[in-house]
């Protein structure tokens, strides 16, 4: 078969595969692997030259090493630094030697027991990070750990990859070159690769950059990532090992987002190609013919791994909550351990029926990865909460003039701006996680459910003057606004809005005063964008008032037929409508008469919420 033919085969296969598997929540990488093992020789025996594709797509993790080199300022690590190297470094030394441990335990040879325990060490974080993002749960305590430690796997894996080529060297009985001689040129090549990245990178950059041809500097960009690799490789090092000290020595460049953007596109089309190809040449006949060995190890390891990270993460002050779901995010194999056990394999340190066994026991890890989420999320965050039954805070007798409900983004610059003013105030929030966490930075948070009754009895709002209500959740917002103005009349609710239907269900019920949550900053936005039009500055500011005060009066008016979507829209046209024609008239009248007009052409009176 040509190549032409092998290359579309290849598109083909992910074009329909990845989009099925991102609709399925599964990710793209399970995509190409599924891609991969269609059209492989364990499916329909399309492609049978899988040695080849394999050799040319591991390119794609020499480009995803110089990527992550570029995000490794020195800077960005010594602010991670306890995190990355003390959560992550115990991560991975933990997990290994436990793994390890018990490959020899079963009698596997030491060294190979070892490098199959680091590998089933790290965890993917072409999977991690997408379905955390996904969760928006990135910048919660287990995100930021799992992100910590899914960085020092990916530093953790670079003296793996420079150690095996080497003992492949060093088993082998030809021996061309002393071990004096070849750690001479080892030294040399990082030497001189140190210097030319100082000295003589970023002068070819900028003149490069200074002709102003864009397929010139992706080209060079190219050049670097190959030529760094291509350096390496020939005095016995990991490729991967140049392409990353390439991209740490252009970190701190002005051209390091230039590269980015230029590498990216390709790293990710390579990568795809290395799944793909991981996919192809996966032995389906192990799991055939192995099943129950399959299950046990697949099993085995994840379960071990995530009692290790659970260890480790409470160790370092992780909470039980966050540490149990820092181990089940990261309970799975990554896919550097396909780079490591193809290489481990070459170099005779696993047999290959070892690799392609461990192979398949991380590729079936992977496709375990979105389950192990659910079962974190509706199974044991309920049984533990369950277990745990922690009580509700006791809330201090001091009677404060203003009870926040929510201490989320909204709810603590609320309280910041209190805490300026000296003014005093009671914070509740639902998540005990986010509460344990808020503590550490000093804020005055209790973990209670502010949709209780005795809760809000207990933070003395009958004392109150002012309640806001800063709540996330529509549903919870709602039934607090219901319980207060209950049980509470005399209390002042100003309450936070998500969006237009929160905010016509807040305005049925009476609350004092409505905030939705992104208007406000998105007023201010426009108001700067006319300005840096030319707009005189004055001009957009009455713009922007005028626009907030009609649009105000537009929800205020509109919310009795919030239920009547053919009346809603027929109304929000008409109002429009006649904003446009506002603002028509106004541009005919005289600069100096500019407030005059505003003033006689306002069809509703401005409102306090503006």
């Amino acid at each position: 078969m040509s190549l032409l033919h092998q290359v579309c085969i290849l598109l083909v296969a992910a074009v329909l595969a990845v989009p099925l598997f991102r609709r399925l929540k599964l990710g793209a990488v399970l995509g190409y692997l599924a891609a991969g093992l269609l059209i492989g020789p364990w499916g329909l025996r399309l492609i049978a030259d899988v040695e080849s594709i394999l050799h040319f797509s591991e390119f794609g993790v020499v480009l995803l090493l110089f990527l992550i080199g570029l995000e490794l300022n020195p800077s960005r690590l010594w602010i991670m630094r306890r995190a990355v190297f003390g959560l992550g470094g115990a991560q991975v030394v933990g997990t290994s030697l436990c793994l390890g441990g018990l490959g020899i335990a079963l009698g596997a040879p030491p060294v190979a027991a070892l490098v199959a325990g680091f590998g089933l060490a790290l965890s993917s974080t072409a999977f991690v990070l997408p379905i955390l993002a996904e969760k928006n749960q990135l910048a919660t305590p287990h995100g930021n750990a799992a992100f910590a430690i899914l960085l020092f796997q990916d530093l953790a894996v670079i003296p793996l990859l420079v150690i095996l080529p080497m003992l492949a060297v060093s088993g082998q009985s030809a021996v061309q070159q002393s071990g004096v001689v070849m750690a001479a040129q080892i030294i040399g090549a990082l030497v001189g690769l140190v210097l030319a990245g100082r000295f003589l990178l970023r002068p070819i950059f900028k003149l490069i950059a200074a002709s102003g041809n864009q397929e010139i500097m992706t080209a060079l960009a190219l050049l670097v990532v190959v030529g760094t690799a291509s350096i390496m490789h020939f005095v016995g090092l990991s490729m991967s090992l140049g392409a990353f000290l390439a991209g740490v020595l252009l970190a701190e460049s002005e051209y390091r987002h230039e590269l980015q953007a230029d590498i990216e596109p390709f790293k990710g089309l390579l990568l795809g190609l290395f799944f793909m190809a991981v996919g192809m040449s996966a032995n389906l006949g192990i799991i055939r013919d192995e099943t129950l060995r399959v299950v046990a190890v697949v099993v085995g390891f994840m379960i071990a791994k995530s009692l290790v990270v659970y260890g480790v993460s409470r160790l370092f002050g992780e909470s039980r909550d966050s540490a149990r779901s820092v181990a089940t995010s990261l309970s799975q194999g990554g896919e550097f351990a396909f780079v490591l056990f193809g290489i481990a394999s070459s170099a005779k340190v696993l047999s290959q029926h070892s690799a392609d066994f461990l192979v398949v026991a991380v590729t079936v890890s992977m496709i375990l990865t979105p389950l192990s989420f659910l079962l974190n999320e509706r199974v044991l965050t309920r049984w533990f909460r369950k277990e745990e039954r922690r009580e509700f805070d006791t809330i201090s007798d001091h009677e404060n003039p203003v009870v926040i409900a929510g201490f989320g983004r909204v709810g603590q610059i609320v309280g910041r701006i209190l805490r300026m003013r000296k003014i005093g105030f009671t914070a509740l929030d639902a998540a005990p996680t986010h509460v344990d966490f808020l503590r550490r930075f000093g804020n005055m948070i209790y973990y209670g459910d502010a949709t209780r009754l005795d809760l809000l009895r207990a933070a003395h709002l009958d004392k109150a003057k002012v309640l806001v209500v800063a709540i996330d959740d529509m549903v919870a917002s709602v039934k607090v606004v219901e319980l207060a103005q209950q049980h509470f009349p005399g209390i002042k609710i100003y309450a936070r809005a998500r969006n237009r239907q929160h905010a016509y269900q807040l305005l049925a019920m009476g609350v004092n005063l409505i905030i939705r949550e992104t208007f406000e900053a998105s007023l201010t936005l426009s108001r700067h964008v006319l300005e840096g039009l030319g707009i005189p500055a004055q001009t957009a500011k009455a713009t922007v008032e005028k626009f907030a005060s009609y649009d105000e009066e537009m929800v205020r008016a509109t919310y009795v037929h919030r239920h009547d979507e053919k009346k809603l829209v027929e109304s929000a046209k008409q109002y429009t409508q006649e904003l446009e024609s506002l603002f028509q008239n106004d541009s005919h009248n005289d600069a100096g008469t500019e407030r005059e007009s505003t003033t006689s052409h306002r069809s509703f009176p401005p409102t306090s919420q503006t």
